[in-house]
Formats: C-alpha cells, sequence, structure tokens
C-alpha cells in the first residue's frame, strides 16, 4: 500500500511539474513584461507626459492617410514593419522615413516564432532588416515580435542584428474591435511612458480595411492632448534626459 500511494504522489508531481512547466513557457512567450525568452521593455520613463504611438504589421495602402493624421497633430510615432510589406510598397516605407518617423522590425513575414528554430528566427529578422534597409535606408534598432510571441533563439537574433526588444503597455486590438472600444481602452491606458500598439497594416494583407484605427487615432489624440500628453518615437521614450 506504502507503495502504491508513494507510485500516486509521484505520478501526481511529475502531472504538477508538467503542468507547470507549460505555464511558465506560455508565460515566457506571451506576457509582454516577461523578459525570459529575449529582452523587451512595455514602457517609457515615467517622468514625462509623454506616451510612444506604435504601428504594426505595414506599410499597407493607407499608411499615407494615417501620416496625414499624425501630421496634423505633430506626433512622431514608431512603425515596426514586415519586410514583405517594405518590398511590396518601398515608396510607402519611404515615406514613413521621410515624415521623421521610426521603423522598427516585425519580421520579414510576420510569422509566428513560438515552436519556430534559432536558424528560422534569425533569418526571418535578418531579412526584414534587408528590406527596411534598403527601401528606406534606415538600419532599424527596434524590434517587435509578431503576435507578441517570444521563443528560444530570439534573444541572439536580436543581440545578433543589434535590436532591442519592444512590446507594450497597452494594445488596441483595433483589428477586431469597434473605434469606441479601441479609443476607451487607450485612453484608460493612458500614463506617463505608455506604449500603445496599434496596426497600420493587417500581416500580409493587400489593401488592408484599417478603418477602425484611422478613426481611432483621429479621436484619440486631441484627447490626449487635451490631458495634457505629447508623443515620443521609441528612441526618445526610452531616454530619461530628453527635454
Amino acid at each position: 500500500m506504502a507503495v502504491r500511494n508513494f507510485e500516486s504522489i509521484a505520478a501526481v508531481a511529475a502531472a504538477s511539474a508538467t503542468v507547470l512547466g507549460a505555464g511558465a513557457l506560455a508565460y515566457a512567450v506571451r506576457v509582454p513584461s516577461c523578459t525570459w525568452l529575449a529582452p523587451s521593455v512595455t514602457r517609457g520613463v515615467n517622468s514625462r507626459r509623454a506616451i510612444a504611438l506604435t504601428f504594426d504589421d505595414g506599410p499597407s495602402e493607407s499608411t499615407p492617410e494615417l501620416l496625414e493624421i499624425l501630421a496634423s497633430y505633430g506626433a512622431p510615432a514608431t512603425f515596426f514593419q514586415c519586410g514583405a510589406n517594405v518590398r511590396r510598397l518601398p515608396a510607402a516605407a519611404r515615406e514613413v522615413a521621410a515624415a521623421g518617423h521610426e521603423i522598427g522590425n516585425h519580421t520579414d513575414s510576420h510569422a509566428l516564432l513560438a515552436l519556430k528554430s534559432p536558424a528560422y528566427i534569425h533569418h526571418e529578422l535578418v531579412r526584414a532588416q534587408e528590406a527596411i534597409q534598403h527601401a528606406t535606408g534606415v538600419h532599424p534598432r527596434y524590434f517587435r515580435a509578431p503576435y507578441g510571441a517570444r521563443w528560444f533563439g530570439l534573444r541572439q537574433a536580436q543581440w545578433s542584428l543589434g535590436l532591442s526588444g519592444v512590446m507594450w503597455s497597452v494594445i488596441a486590438l483595433d483589428w477586431k474591435r469597434q473605434t469606441p472600444a479601441v479609443v476607451a481602452r487607450l485612453l484608460q491606458g493612458a500614463a506617463n511612458g505608455a506604449i500603445f500598439c496599434l496596426h497600420d497594416g493587417r500581416v500580409l494583407e493587400r489593401r488592408p480595411d484599417i478603418a477602425v484605427t484611422l478613426r481611432a487615432v483621429r479621436e484619440l489624440l486631441p484627447r490626449l492632448m487635451e490631458r495634457g500628453f505629447h508623443f515620443e518615437k521609441m528612441t526618445d521614450i526610452l531616454c530619461p534626459t530628453k527635454n
């Protein structure tokens, strides 16, 4: 009986360890603030009334319209671009850079990096770097993982390419929610040093419908400015000495 009890306890312990291990891995892969698999930031310095606007998945055919909205409010932003979209729309990528915005790396094909090999991950980041540099002359300094999913090998890939990881403090969910919900979500998360994640594309879709994002930005920016916020690119919001 003692042996059976011991075996039962051992089985339960093994099962618990498996569950805990899976839970820890899921935490490392998806929780923005976790840095186990790769270093990243989720917010900037909190000494200024500043917010970083970031946009993923572009460029798209609607990116120029977004640039016009940002320009009307004097709002700089950081665009995490996919290499495949840059090759498809190099003029739009150049327009982002020419407008003074920052460009980051969002992999080449918007691949889910989880379960991929380190070589695959490295290749995705390299291809995006090359596409962005070729189209714009910009050497990206920041990287955001598609779907916010990190994996083994990403730390080394970021290090070898001189990329700093960026996640977010608030994600807009602008690809699946309507404008009022997106605006409310971002207003609720507004704080010194916040990093907002929105999207000027929809993965690699051609002519994506980003009307929700455009309307949300038009409504959001003046309301944030009324609260005393201004907007900074990633490089600036991470700098504690910026005036």
